[in-house]
């Protein structure tokens, strides 16, 4: 039940701060506003610090369990290009990132059902073909 009130709560943070906004993503892939910029250079500060106080003070996640941070391969790679351009076009085409898909499904926004099935059906065909694609 807390990670349902916790998703609601972040659905309506992600609402009411307008970064499930067409217009706002318009603006950021315009360079005419620094909203959105704002927002995902400040989520990435929020990261930076939380992991390094994970590392420093050995915090355990909240079964009693070590959190282990693996190092990540920053060779540039082709399935990173590939992916990472999938990502940005679906996201340019559809207007929305696919993370706050249910935020705008809960707001009414019906038509975004679509894209969250092409979401949903994106992520299996990855499970199955993951062996099969480049590393």
């Amino acid at each position: 039940m807390r990670f349902i009130i916790a998703g609601i709560a972040f659905g309506f943070i992600l609402i009411k701060s307008e970064v499930v906004s067409w217009f706002r993503i318009q603006e950021m892939f315009l360079f005419d506003s620094f909203h959105m910029y704002g927002v995902i250079g400040s989520a990435v500060l929020v990261g930076l610090i939380g992991t390094m106080l994970i590392r420093r003070f050995n915090i355990k996640d909240t079964s009693g369990n070590e959190i282990n941070i693996k190092p990540k391969d920053n060779s540039l790679t082709k399935r990173y290009i590939i992916g990472g351009s999938l990502f940005g076009l679906g996201w340019a085409l559809v207007g929305a990132c696919p993370g706050p898909l249910y935020a705008l499904i809960g707001t009414g926004y019906l038509i975004f059902i679509v894209p969250l099935v092409a979401a949903i059906a994106g992520a299996g065909a990855y499970g199955v073909l993951q062996s099969k694609l480049p590393h």
